[in-house]
């Protein structure tokens, strides 16, 4: 039996979907929630016990956005009990390698080390960045560009490479049927001890998207970078939690450095197609964003 966490959520919600559409695997959710899945939740030891019973593979959905020490204590207690049910494989989403100085990394790294002593097989899927990220932007700065022909983020020179979350949880969806079909044949899976860098094939920066701001807004686009104290400024009233506003400006110090281009994957190798193509998706949330500002700013709103 395979078991995904975090089904509620984008990521876990797509592998779960698409495990339950592979024939002859035997697939179960679980979300904090319960109700029709089971009852998955990570700041609940009990929950853990009775929700992992009979689980042979466990597609382990990073416990989310929140202070690092409640990450640490969430993850730590999916892992031992993980170990106590008698789980044989985890699969575990993490986060590229190309990430390593940013701040959402260390509950990332620290949980690879806590999976890596634990009883049972791991294969660990560092995900690459979100292709949300360079969207957001794009629909963020698009009524702004509209009328001043100016694009402005915190990003310098430094690009960002991008994956679409639909290719990362196509890829867990591979792996994670091959590892119990694996486990039914042989009693050990190929993936067993396996990392594999899922960065994005594609990087953006602030002139790519001045670029998709000019095809979309049919408008020239400038960029401009803006400096790490004045966004840190903006966020500081932007409403965002606190460890929020430090991972945001982890994000952009990191792309200022140039640290968040991948310089190789297994993301291709991993998928049955091509990668998803992520710029078409930066110039529709552009258009989108540029439309929803003029509605709102027609009604007044």
């Amino acid at each position: 039996m395979i078991l995904v966490t975090g089904i509620s959520g984008a990521l876990g919600g797509l592998i779960f979907e698409g495990l339950r559409a592979v024939d002859g695997l035997d697939v179960v959710g679980g979300t904090r929630a319960g109700g029709t899945a089971r009852r998955i939740d990570f700041e609940d030891p009990a929950s853990l016990t009775e929700g992992l019973a009979g689980v042979d593979v466990l597609v382990f959905v990073s416990a989310g956005y929140a202070e690092d020490d409640v990450v640490l204590a969430r993850h730590g207690a999916a892992v031992d009990a993980a170990a106590r049910a008698g789980v044989k494989h985890v699969i575990y989403t993490s986060l590229a390698g190309s990430g390593d100085l940013m701040t959402i990394a260390l509950p990332h790294r620290w949980t690879e080390s806590r999976l890596a002593a634990a009883p049972f097989d791991v294969t660990v899927l560092r995900n690459g960045l979100y292709a949300e990220v360079p969207v957001g932007l794009a629909a963020a700065g698009a009524a702004n560009a509209a009328e001043t022909g100016v694009f402005a983020a915190a990003l310098g020179e430094g690009r960002v490479s991008v994956v679409a979350r639909q290719d990362l949880a196509d890829v867990a969806v591979r792996v994670a049927a091959e590892v119990e079909r694996d486990l039914a044949a042989d009693g050990r899976s190929r993936h067993a001890g396996q990392v594999y860098e899922l960065e994005g094939v594609t990087a953006i920066g602030g002139r790519e998207i001045a670029e998709v701001l000019t095809e979309a807004l049919g408008r020239q686009v400038a960029y401009h970078d803006v400096p790490l104290f004045d966004m840190r400024a903006a966020l500081a009233g932007s409403g965002l939690e606190p460890y929020q506003v430090t991972h945001t400006i982890s994000l952009f110090s990191n792309a200022k450095a140039g640290l968040l281009e991948a310089g190789s994957s297994d993301l291709e190798a991993l998928l049955a197609t091509e990668p998803r193509p992520v710029m078409e998706a930066v110039v529709e949330a552009a258009k989108a964003g540029y439309r929803s500002q003029s509605v709102t700013a027609v009604r007044g709103g």
